[in-house]
């Protein structure tokens, strides 16, 4: 495996997945464990964010703290990555969020993009792009071509489940952004489906399926 996915082994992320898994999970629950879950997440995709040294009185001396020196955005990819974004920005609450918006053609598994609300140019240094399933990658990479056309900087991916085929497609057409990820699941099946995988992830949590 690449240097550049992370899968997360971390007690709580494995615990609440499995509960995320399970196909009795109700909407409500399934809303709350992709929140818990991105914010472990994030805790392990920013342990590389740059800080600078300030300083800070306590109320017993003076001491040095310190604080981001980079500015963070949020780009979940519509719909189901909206759900990743409350524990990401309750993390990070400084964080500006934009929207892109892609569908999955069922016919051909390709992406389609429908919405874009990215400023005209950057205003942060780092990108978090938001995406609880990395199936066939198509949606993750046609996001990060977008960012870097936009003129990103740094980019990392975080999501829930990854098929290896969407690693492999990442890491293909994006060699340089990191891939935080929950689990790396088996296969894609037929449809374009994660297996074992969760189902579909927008209508889990929007009560839509």
């Amino acid at each position: 495996m690449s240097k550049l996915v992370f899968e997360s082994q971390h007690p709580l992320v494995k615990h609440k997945l499995a509960k995320l898994r399970d196909k009795t999970t109700k909407p409500k629950k399934f809303r709350e464990l992709i929140r818990e879950i991105s914010i472990l997440l994030a805790y392990e995709a920013t342990q590389d964010l740059k800080i600078a040294p300030v300083d800070v009185e306590t109320p017993m001396a003076h001491t040095t703290g310190f604080l981001l020196e980079e500015q963070i955005g949020l780009v979940p990819i519509l719909r189901a990555g909206l759900g990743m974004v409350e524990g990401v920005w309750e993390m990070m609450p400084g964080s500006e969020v934009w929207h892109i918006g892609l569908f999955r053609d069922e016919r051909t598994l390709q992406p389609v993009q429908y919405y874009n609300k990215l400023p005209i140019a950057p205003t942060v240094q780092v990108c978090l792009v938001l995406d609880p399933m990395l199936a066939t990658g198509g949606s993750a990479v046609a996001t990060i071509d977008i960012l870097k056309r936009w003129g990103a900087e740094r980019i990392k991916y975080i999501g829930i489940i990854a098929a290896p085929e969407g690693i492999e497609a990442m890491q293909k057409a994006h060699p340089d952004v990191p891939i935080y990820i929950a689990a790396i699941d088996e296969r894609l099946n037929d449809i374009g489906y994660i297996v074992p995988g969760l189902g579909d992830a927008g209508d889990r949590q929007f009560g839509t399926a």
